[in-house]
């Protein structure tokens, strides 16, 4: 049988046993998405991206939606993707995948004129030590993590007086990885995050993330909290500007805006991969969504 749409996820959520509150929200998210396509009139299926007996030529779109596993799998996923690439159209399209997989993509955004937080690169093989890098800088505090990441993986928080205590693991990490590092934006432990939704080029909707007391990461893996927001017309805007200035333009994207230490907005991320998106918190995005895919599918035939 061929499909219009694969939805992708990993193997995790493909048929959980006694799935728990989290893997509930997953399969939640991507049910939303499939009616909303079958609603349209569209085939669909959903299937573990590193599943070897799928036949990606029978599918015209793949959509990219729960595929968290990718970062801790880097090299099969690159090698998978290269062979997808050839056999079907992604969603997003292959070209802005592989700019959003490196953090890089944040360069690429302020030569276009859109705020983001500030950031120093550090290339893969760098003999400077932790401090002295950090110490170039002017922030005092300092978030370190991976360029291709996610989940917050290896994202540490630093000062002065715990900079010795991460050179281990900085020596470990940039031996094999490029690193970035950011000052800590002191908005995040005390408003925030905001995630805004772009869909098909237009907002629909947005979520305030905040971290547990105590912390700074806003996933709610880490005990952080979502709540609906009511964005701003200023920063509907400066969201649908960070979308416009990709190319290709993507079918959906969450732009994760912080106030920087300037108190300016700032792009934090800009997620066109897999990020999750809230559908639960608004279904009508999930069916802007489907008919943008639909419109898209139709084009091809």
């Amino acid at each position: 049988m061929n499909f219009d749409v694969t939805i992708l996820t990993e193997s995790r959520y493909v048929n959980p046993v006694n799935p728990d509150w989290y893997d509930e929200q997953v399969l939640t998210e991507d049910r939303l998405v499939m009616t909303a396509l079958e609603k349209n009139g569209l085939k669909v299926q959903r299937k573990d991206w590193a599943d070897p007996d799928v036949d990606w030529s029978k599918t015209k779109t793949v959509l990219f939606r729960s595929t968290w596993d990718y970062f801790n799998r880097f090299e099969e996923f690159s090698k998978w993707l290269k062979s997808v690439s050839t056999q079907t159209v992604l969603i997003n399209p292959a070209q802005l995948i592989h700019w959003n997989i490196d953090k890089r993509y944040l360069e690429d955004l302020e030569k276009k004129g859109v705020n983001c937080v500030e950031t120093i690169f550090i290339p893969v093989g760098t003999s400077d030590s932790l401090r002295s890098i950090c110490e170039k800088s002017p922030w005092g505090r300092w978030v370190l993590k991976p360029t291709v990441s996610g989940a917050a993986r290896h994202t540490y928080l630093l000062e002065d007086a715990n900079l010795a205590k991460h050179e281990a693991i900085f020596e470990e990490l940039i031996a094999k990885e490029e690193m970035m590092l950011q000052p800590f934006i002191n908005s995040i432990v005390e408003f925030g995050e905001l995630s805004l939704m772009v869909m098909d080029g237009k907002y629909t909707h947005a979520v305030h993330k905040i971290a547990k007391k105590g912390d700074f990461r806003v996933q709610d893996d880490f005990g952080g909290t979502v709540k609906d927001f009511d964005a701003s017309p200023e920063q509907i805007s400066f969201a649908e500007k960070a979308v416009k200035a990709c190319d290709p333009q993507p079918m959906y994207a969450r732009v994760d805006v912080v106030f920087d230490n300037a108190n300016q907005l700032a792009i934090s991320e800009l997620e066109l991969i897999e990020p999750e998106l809230w559908f639960r918190q608004c279904h009508e995005a999930a069916a802007v969504l489907a008919n943008g895919i639909t419109r898209f599918v139709k084009g091809q035939d």
